[in-house]
């Protein structure tokens, strides 16, 4: 009598992929669904690059998660970052912005956090080569980007100039590919003849990869054409190296033979590397889990964590049968998460099937009318990979608003080389003490 009156408890960590997923799986379900995250938005990730390099605006890739749910009303959506989980008592404990603590009970408890950069133990490297999670890593990237141009423009000296004209990646998988593309796009394509005193075209992008390939992924036929494609645009490729340092003037990579070599640069972004955030690891603490080497949570095939039913681990933040950290990857095991939730309420005694993947594919864009899309036996690469590129994640994106915002920017953008959202800002270092003093105010006559 109890379960009419008060609904199953369904608490989910994450508003991305997987977790919106999960929710909308249980849009119909006779259940109180409360969705934790740190930021009030869903964010499209694979397509922040284009946030970054000004393709697209942040609007255009990401949504409200109250308006992505309005119509669930069912949902609660509640703006906080889960620190810890009691698995005893089936309690979630997150933190507020203003750092009070929320405590959130459940009957069941979907994990859907997914993962943040990693430095491999090199932490310090993050305040001279910011990653790309987020959309204020987004932002933040833009800012460095344009602002390295502006400052090379400007430059006392021909080795000053070089530096800011210089762009280093670290890490040759689909982010760092497409940035570097958009890089040299920009650089080459998009400033033509907007500066007097540099040439935009001239600025170098460094693109540095531990394996002998980069989309190693991708196999190696669409490996080499991304090779070609990312030569042919101007980049250069540095395989086989390992970054040991980094500073505000550049970085030193070993080789495999164990020589090192400097590379001065202004500009280095970080694109190697994801690892689990704490919350994982206080799951792991909680309920006895496995962690892989990333600090995935190791589950069970219907994605449960062993001796806990009740839990779910879905999206990257998950280890299983070696599945890749991909969008497609955690819309379908949140969406096989909220319908396992959404039977156990109906009443369903069957065991469900074991969680199994569907390749879609994989894409990576590295530049206008230039990609490459592995689908099952099907591989596709130049303007054709790039069209399907476009296909795909224009379906995937949420919203309408979205998918016509990005259509219609991204058809400018292809046809004149333009990018409308370059605009960025800049700290104010013009402290109040140092300003000039303006004119004095007139004295009142009596």
């Amino acid at each position: 009598m109890q379960d009419h009156v008060t609904p199953r408890r369904v608490v989910i960590l994450g508003g991305g992929f997987a977790g919106l997923f999960a929710a909308r799986a249980l849009r119909r379900s006779p259940v109180a669904v409360t969705v934790v995250d740190r930021r009030a938005h869903h964010l499209f990730q694979p397509l922040l690059y284009q946030c970054a390099s000004g393709i697209l605006s942040e609007g255009q890739i990401a949504q409200p998660l109250r308006a992505v749910l309005r119509r669930h009303h069912n949902v609660r959506c509640v703006l906080g970052e889960a620190t810890d989980v009691d698995a005893g008592d089936r309690v979630v404990h997150a933190r507020r912005p203003d750092g009070g603590i929320v405590r959130l009970p459940y009957d069941d408890l979907i994990v859907a956090v997914g993962m943040r950069q990693s430095y491999f133990g090199h932490d310090r490297f993050a305040a001279h080569a910011p990653g790309m999670k987020t959309l204020d890593d987004a932002l933040d990237i833009r800012r460095r980007i344009y602002r390295a141009l502006e400052m090379a423009e400007t430059a006392v000296g021909e080795r000053e100039r070089r530096q800011w004209l210089t762009f280093a990646l670290v890490g040759g998988g689909p982010t760092g590919v497409e940035l570097a593309g958009q890089i040299r796009e920009i650089a080459g394509h998009t400033l033509d003849r907007e500066f007097q005193s540099i040439d935009s075209a001239k600025a170098r992008v460094l693109l540095f990869e531990g394996s002998d390939e980069v989309l190693g992924a991708f196999g190696h036929p669409l490996a080499q054409r991304a090779a070609r494609t990312l030569r042919g645009l101007g980049v250069e490729l540095h395989l086989g190296t390992r970054v040991t340092d980094i500073d505000a003037h550049g970085l030193t990579v070993q080789d495999h033979t164990g020589a090192t070599a400097r590379f001065e640069a202004r500009t280095v972004l970080w694109t190697a590397g994801v690892e689990a955030p704490p919350i994982a690891a206080a799951l792991a603490r909680a309920t006895g889990a496995e962690q892989d080497r990333a600090g995935r949570i190791k589950v069970e095939p219907d994605l449960t964590v062993p001796g806990y039913p009740e839990i779910r681990v879905t999206g990257d933040a998950m280890s299983l049968d070696r599945l890749p950290g991909l969008a497609e990857v955690a819309m379908q095991s949140g969406a096989y998460a909220g319908r396992s939730v959404r039977h156990a309420v109906e009443g369903r005694t069957k065991q469900p099937k074991p969680f199994k993947y569907r390749d879609a594919g994989s894409a990576a864009y590295i530049a206008r009318g230039r990609a490459v899309v592995k689908a099952g036996p099907l591989h596709l690469s130049g303007f054709t990979g790039w069209l399907a590129w476009l296909f795909i994640h224009v379906a995937l994106l949420t919203g309408f608003r979205s998918r016509l915002g990005a259509v219609l920017s991204r058809s400018v953008s292809f046809a004149t080389g333009s990018r409308r959202e370059r605009a960025f800002t800049l700290p104010d270092t013009d402290a109040p003490a140092h300003r000039a003093p303006g004119p004095k105010a007139p004295t009142p006559r009596p």
